[in-house]
């Protein structure tokens, strides 16, 4: 069963690469590459994405009513976001210091690049920064619980999650008690793999 699921895992990484592949091909067919972390688009790709550009005031009078009344709901959570990137810090630099687990990059959680869209308008803009800071803060902070359950509960459940997270399929097998002290005996080990793998 297990010589299975790891089989499973092994294919599920592999189209993972391949989809990454693709990606890149994209890159060629929307005309840009990444300079140090920037994203820069050929001229003529660039003058063409120019065009779906919709101006800030056509944009907020062709607004429908219920996204001009959700606005305030959706903005007033940027506080306990910020609250909540707050903690989640604090809680890396105190317990995973004494668990001695590796702290999570933020920078493989926040993506801020689509600034670079030219046919976004200022106000576009900065709603995709807000998009992007507040799904990349609950990225970074699964990854924390991640590794913390990793630490503490390496467990997998009956059901299996519809988006495990990076550290499930490392888990022991719902009623197998031996993997269970295996895996929590060696709590330590598991995340100098990692470390390893990022040296």
């Amino acid at each position: 069963m297990q010589s299975k699921i790891n089989e499973l895992i092994k294919r599920f990484e592999s189209l993972r690469k391949d989809l990454e592949k693709e990606y890149n091909r994209l890159r060629i067919d929307y005309g840009y590459t990444i300079e140090k972390r920037r994203i820069v688009f050929l001229k003529e790709f660039a003058q063409k994405n120019r065009r779906f550009k919709e101006g800030v005031l056509r944009m907020i009078f062709n607004a429908s009513v219920r996204n001009v009344l959700s606005a305030p709901f959706i903005y007033m959570m940027i506080i306990p976001a910020v609250i909540l990137d707050i903690f989640l810090v604090v809680y890396q630099y105190t317990a995973f210091f004494l668990y001695r687990i590796p702290r999570v990059k933020r920078s493989d959680h926040f993506v801020y690049e689509r600034h670079f869209l030219d046919y976004l308008n200022w106000v576009e803009k900065i709603n995709c920064l807000y998009c992007s800071y507040v799904n990349g803060l609950f990225s970074y902070a699964m990854e924390i619980g991640a590794c913390t359950e990793r630490y503490w509960c390496p467990l997998k459940a009956t059901r299996h999650p519809k988006f495990p997270h990076i550290w499930y399929n490392d888990f022991a097998d719902y009623g197998n008690p031996e993997e269970w002290i295996e895996k929590y005996s060696e709590n330590d080990r598991a995340f100098c793999k990692i470390k390893n793998k990022e040296e």
